[in-house]
């Protein structure tokens, strides 16, 4: 069997084996897109969190038909430590508690939760290990907000898409 005739059966088993791609026509992802509306930020962490989570799923504005609720936890761990006592190395475990309501109904159409971790060093000057603080906190957002626009693309398959009727 020659490589093309591998590939378009492997194209062919998937197609019959009811596959639908997430951003595809009927996906779960398309329902999603500009059709979320996230709360106002709070604090440096949310700024991140929502502008990461628009950049990929867009802005859905308070007429969205759906709205996304989170409350964001950030812990920090010494991992590293100098004989004398001195933190070398810091983990930021971060959690973020989400809910996807139906704005119409009130329903929750998703309820979950979702955790990453991230580090950074502190053995520069006191600017380096803020600058590398502040990269982490941002690098944990990015991490958390992808971690729950996939939970929602693979949970939430049978959302209507925005404008159509159920």
């Amino acid at each position: 069997m020659t490589r093309r005739a591998a590939v378009l059966a492997l194209i062919g088993s998937v197609a019959a084996c009811g596959f639908t791609p997430v951003y595809g026509p009927q996906g779960g992802g398309t329902a999603l897109v500009n059709a979320i509306d996230l709360p106002e930020p709070s604090d440096d962490s949310q700024y991140v969190f929502n502008r990461r989570f628009e950049e990929r799923m867009g802005r859905g504005g308070g007429a969205a038909p759906y709205r996304l609720t989170t409350r964001i936890q950030i812990d920090d761990q010494d991992i590293g430590a100098t004989s004398a006592g001195s933190v070398t190395r810091v983990r930021l475990i971060g959690r973020v508690f989400f809910t996807l309501t139906d704005t119409a109904t009130g329903e929750v159409v998703r309820d979950a939760r979702t955790n990453a971790f991230t580090g950074y060093s502190t053995t520069g000057a006191t600017v380096a290990t803020s600058a590398a603080q502040r990269d982490a906190q941002e690098r944990l957002m990015i991490l958390l907000a992808d971690q729950v626009i996939d939970d929602l693309v693979l949970h939430v398959s049978n959302v209507p898409t925005a404008g159509s009727t159920p």
